[in-house]
């Protein structure tokens, strides 16, 4: 604890990231930014924008990159971020506005690089949002991302035309609305690990993603299912199974 405190005194450490290191977070005033989480849990923290207005957004984005490098926001609009792009002008900024996650990274951070492949499938363009979320964080944690558009089950053959792909990842997202039967058919095909994400494209009677999550929890072949538009859920558990087949092949080399 002498050696933090002396270098906040030096200033060679920040307040910020003198408090991470003895509590694992850093306290704003919009909330506390959980930066031990990826040292912890294998996963970066995530600054969900949904309920926040971009002044706390940019706040906690801002606490992220001082003390960890990087910060991950989903569910961004265009003002959350255009907040953070405003607070951080010397960062790298990767905005998919249709995912509507921002990555802003200090110039010096390095991500991770792992062995692995992740192959995230949609059911059909307006899924795009969520397989996005996933696919943002999958990058984040260093996993090489293949993606397969608009491949549903109304057309099998986009399917078949697309199981090399398929086969060769070592997991598999598979993000559907509607019924949601894609991620079914996908891991009768497939002998990967296979996570079902509903999405909220359907409507009527068992719209917003319920028949689809449903579909994928009644699913015949075997297969994971998050929640309805849990792209960053979907996307950590790939990874974190992506960075154990990498470290298996590490072990192996």
């Amino acid at each position: 604890m002498r050696d933090i405190l002396e270098a906040v005194a030096d200033g060679s450490l920040s307040p910020a990231e003198a408090e991470v290191r003895l509590s694992g977070y850093a306290t704003t005033d919009a909330g506390r930014f959980d930066a031990a989480r990826e040292t912890r849990r294998g996963v970066p923290e995530a600054i969900l924008a949904e309920g926040k207005t971009p002044d706390e957004t940019a706040t906690l984005a801002v606490a992220a990159v001082e003390t960890s490098g990087r910060a991950l926001v989903t569910r961004a609009d265009t003002a959350h971020a255009e907040a953070v792009a405003d607070a951080l002008p010397d960062a790298d900024i990767d905005r998919d506005a249709r995912a509507k996650t921002v990555v802003a990274a200090a110039p010096e951070f390095e991500r991770p690089d792992l062995d692995a492949t992740v192959a995230i499938a949609t059911g059909g363009t307006s899924d795009a949002e969520a397989a996005g979320e996933a696919a943002a964080v999958l990058r984040e944690m260093g996993v090489d991302v293949e993606r397969i558009e608009d491949v549903g089950v109304a057309h099998l053959g986009r399917v078949l035309d697309n199981l090399d792909t398929l086969r060769e990842a070592d997991v598999v997202v598979v993000a559907a609305g509607r019924e949601g039967a894609l991620p079914t058919v996908v891991a009768g095909l497939v002998d990967t690990p296979v996570i079902g994400l509903p999405v909220s494209t359907g409507y009527g009677h068992g719209g917003d993603g319920e028949a689809a999550v449903l579909g994928m929890l009644q699913s015949c072949t075997v297969l994971s299912a998050v929640n309805v538009d849990a792209g960053y859920i979907a996307g950590a558990q790939a990874g974190l199974i992506a960075r154990a087949v990498a470290d298996a092949r590490d072990d192996d080399a």
